[in-house]
């Protein structure tokens, strides 16, 4: 079914769409963290789009489905840390870090700052929806996509070609 790799690009639109929307209306700066996953949500509904558009078989379907869940796994790890780090504050101290100014002097983070210039704490719990915080949800998406397109991408479950 490619019409799923279509929804898992608006997915990730909407999702990227509402990060920029917490940033920039309510306020909710990102951390380094944060910005690897937004990385991880581009990755995917690009993948996802292109999966989408070129509809491609079995080589080709691999490799799209392989990257999305690589993709996801690589989000959801880096969403379970930040989540962890929540709860733990006191493990890890995220204030001016190698990965702060790594993600800052990245020429995305000079062409596009609103999106990928990382200037949060990894460690702010300010924002909640049913008792889960940002990093959570995130990562819950994050394997909710893989697990989708694994699916998709094991034989048995073929729905691609439909």
């Amino acid at each position: 079914m490619r019409i799923i790799f279509l929804l898992i690009f608006f997915a990730c639109a909407g999702l990227i769409g509402y990060a920029l929307y917490l940033q920039l209306i309510d306020g909710l700066l990102p951390c380094p963290l944060c910005i690897f996953q937004r990385i991880a949500y581009w990755l995917i509904g690009i993948t996802a789009l292109f999966t989408f558009i070129h509809n491609t078989q079995s080589l080709g379907r691999h490799i799209y489905c392989g990257l999305i869940v690589l993709f996801s796994l690589a989000g959801a790890t880096v969403a379970g840390r930040q989540a962890w780090l929540i709860r733990f504050p006191e493990a890890f101290e995220c204030g001016i870090s190698p990965e702060e100014a790594f993600l800052n002097e990245l020429p995305l983070a000079q062409w596009w700052p609103d999106m990928f210039e990382a200037n949060g704490d990894c460690s702010d719990s300010t924002w909640q929806f049913l008792s889960l915080m940002l990093p959570d949800w995130s990562l819950l998406i994050f394997l909710a996509f893989g697990i989708i397109v694994g699916l998709l991408w094991h034989k048995k479950y073929n729905f691609i070609n439909q």
